[in-house]
C-alpha cells in the first residue's frame, strides 16, 4: 500500500470537501481515515490515502491538489506517510 497523508486548512466555504474528494476518485486515490472539523470559521481535514492505483504519480497529485487549493482558498499539503511519520515523531 502507498499511503499519503493530505491536510487541508484555511477559510471553510461551500464544496471544499467535494472538490478534494472528486479529484481523489477521478485519480483512483481511495480514502482509507478521514478527519475534519470546522472552528470559528476555519476549516481543517486530515485524510489517509492509499495512492497505489493512482492514476498520476505523487509529484502530479501534489501539483494538482496545489491548484485545487489556491482555487478554493485554502492550502493543501500531501506528502507520503513515512515522511509524515519521521517529520512528527516525539
Amino acid at each position: 500500500m502507498n499511503k499519503v497523508i493530505i491536510t487541508v486548512v484555511g477559510k471553510d466555504t461551500v464544496g471544499i470537501i467535494a472538490k478534494v474528494c472528486t479529484y481523489l476518485a477521478e485519480n483512483h486515490i481511495n480514502i482509507l481515515d478521514i478527519s475534519q472539523t470546522i472552528v470559528s470559521e476555519f476549516f481543517n481535514m486530515m485524510m489517509v490515502v492509499d495512492a497505489s492505483k493512482a492514476t498520476k504519480d505523487l509529484s502530479e497529485v501534489i501539483t494538482d491538489l496545489d491548484a485545487i487549493g489556491e482555487g478554493i482558498g485554502v492550502v493543501i499539503k500531501c506528502q507520503r506517510e513515512e515522511i509524515f511519520d519521521k517529520m512528527h515523531r516525539i
